[in-house]
């Protein structure tokens, strides 16, 4: 799994501070007006979608994970 900082560096500076607030967001579970689905056939993993942003986490044990960040094409559901 990629790490936090280099699936930033895909993105320039004005995402990156709008993905850097939704982490946030997610972290702390301040989930209003934040569009997240879960994901079919996932138990635990749901993405969010800002624009053509997307992010992928999962939530086990209450501890949330990153696992992809990526602008909306085919393969950003592929983790």
């Amino acid at each position: 799994m990629p790490s936090l900082k280099k699936l930033l560096s895909r993105f320039n500076r004005k995402e990156g501070e709008i993905i850097e607030l939704l982490i946030e967001k997610i972290i702390s579970r301040n989930w209003d007006n934040l569009d997240i689905k879960k994901l079919k056939g996932y138990r635990d993993i749901f993405r969010l979608r800002k624009g053509d942003i997307r992010i992928i986490y999962q939530i086990i044990n209450k501890r949330v994970s990153i696992l992809n960040i990526a602008n909306r094409k085919e393969t950003t559901y592929k983790f």
